[in-house]
């Protein structure tokens, strides 16, 4: 199994890996359909029309993750990485009173996003709870060309027939593909052993099949210079959120708390100042990056950034760190879900957390048991979280769970360096676990705000 690191971290837009950057994905990929189909077809209909129908949980929280904002931004052939550094709000704005896309020349299909994007709370579709279909309408109310997709998380899309094909929830490369192919836990600690290698050698061999060692390094530090920008932008930045709930920006604050006073701060202060500011800025439609989603982006960034800015951590072993933590997140990906919508939060916050606590372990000198020790450490302590955002966004409980979900890792992490990486229940066994509660979670706490904290607030 491969899951390249650059492909789990991927540098997007806010607020939802898998309501924002998914459907954007999605619908840039049908504009391509779409070209080509006016391309090949002789004679074009005279009117033609795109509609998209948003099904399960992008349905019921969609609006409140700007699922209809990126539908509409990839539809006008925009990707999340093109729209890290600009004002996306500006451009949203603009495109959103069009009611038409020039394909070519001589093409010009019609899209009123108001109209043309359609929430429907009916039953998702049987292959996965983050469904989008979209149609190419003919003056006569014909589907003249559709695809069906899936945003399984994450920022990646499947269609409907790559679905069907995948025995895990994620598109990768075969097992012969690399030279440490580990599917389990167990597996890698296994191939660790026999090949005297770490986590982080292993992975980062396997991404050199594919790539130079140069291009490996500047992407993993692309992923973290975006990271630590997303985290010093919320640092400093304040105000309130956007989406109605009026919440107020708070990482700015407590940061500066801790800076006037720091003989006061602990380490869980400094951890959840940084994990917050991520997701405040992620709350905003800011640039952030997938780690490996969106509403779980502030784990990985505060572990890191501590690590850097307390500990003395190297440019190296943030590239360690990024390499060891992206390995647990594609076995979690692989045998279970990183999507909120699936297993609920324990697959978000849970598995930034597994990821976080084994790259904390591994920079610290950890052996590849430990490693796995911390993960499921952490993992274990974050099963059987729901996923019941109030108001279908991005920040209550999101953005403080980001600060607890840092402060789990360090602990895991500590534990097990501590520890001689025995442990009675294994990563893999824990990962099972979550899938299988995920399976049994019901939808009302799968990401479509129906049940838990979303539906306990009294209106005043």
């Amino acid at each position: 199994m491969f899951i390249s690191v650059l492909d789990l971290f991927k540098i997007g837009i806010g607020p939802s890996s898998s309501h924002t950057m998914g459907p954007m994905v999605a619908a840039k990929d049908f504009l391509g359909r779409i070209q080509k189909y006016a391309g090949h077809q002789q004679p074009l209909p005279a009117f033609l029309q795109v509609r998209c129908t948003l099904r399960g949980s992008l349905a019921f929280t969609g609006k409140g993750h700007a699922t209809d904002r990126a539908v509409t931004l990839g539809m006008h052939a925009y990707t999340p990485p093109a729209l890290a550094k600009i004002d996306v709000n500006e451009l949203f704005q603009r495109l959103w009173q069009q009611t038409t896309i020039r394909i070519d020349d001589r093409v010009e299909i019609h899209f009123n996003p108001a109209q043309d994007i359609i929430f429907d709370r009916g039953d998702p579709l049987p292959e996965h709870p983050n469904g989008m279909i979209f149609q190419l309408i003919d003056g006569t109310g014909q589907t003249v060309l559709t695809e069906t997709y899936f945003s399984i998380g994450g920022g990646f899309i499947s269609t409907l027939q790559e679905i069907g094909q995948l025995v895990a929830p994620i598109k990768m490369e075969a097992t012969r593909s690399c030279g440490y192919p580990f599917d389990s836990a167990n597996q890698m600690m296994k191939m660790s052993a026999d090949s005297g290698l770490s986590v982080a050698a292993m992975k980062r061999s396997n991404e050199q099949e594919r790539i130079s060692e140069a291009q490996l390094n500047d992407g993993l530090d692309a992923i973290w210079d975006a990271m630590r920008t997303c985290l010093e932008k919320g640092l400093v930045a304040e105000g309130r959120l956007p989406g109605g709930l009026n919440i107020k920006r708070r990482a700015h604050a407590l940061y500066r708390q801790l800076q006037n006073n720091p003989q006061q701060a602990n380490l869980n202060d400094w951890l959840c100042a940084y994990a917050m500011a991520v997701n405040e800025e992620n709350a905003a439609g800011h640039m952030v990056v997938t780690a490996p989603t969106n509403g779980a982006a502030g784990v990985i960034p505060a572990v890191i950034y501590y690590a850097v800015r307390h500990e003395g951590a190297t440019q190296q072993q943030v590239r360690d760190f990024l390499l060891v933590a992206s390995a647990i997140g594609g076995l979690i990906k692989h045998n279970s879900s990183i999507s909120g919508a699936e297993v609920g939060c324990q697959g978000e916050v849970g598995s930034a957390s597994a990821m976080a606590a084994a790259g904390l372990c591994a920079i610290r000198g950890g052996s590849t048991e430990q490693i796995e020790n911390a993960a499921e450490i952490a993992l274990e302590h974050h099963l059987g979280m729901t996923c019941d955002p109030v108001g279908s966004l991005v920040q209550v409980p999101c953005i403080e769970r980001n600060g607890f979900g840092a402060i789990k890792a360090y602990t895991a992490a500590s534990l097990a360096i501590r520890g001689d990486g025995q442990h009675f229940m294994s990563l893999d066994n824990c990962i099972a676990a979550m899938k299988q509660t995920g399976l049994e979670m019901s939808v009302k706490y799968k990401e479509t705000s129906l049940g838990g904290l979303a539906v306990s607030i009294t209106e005043c």
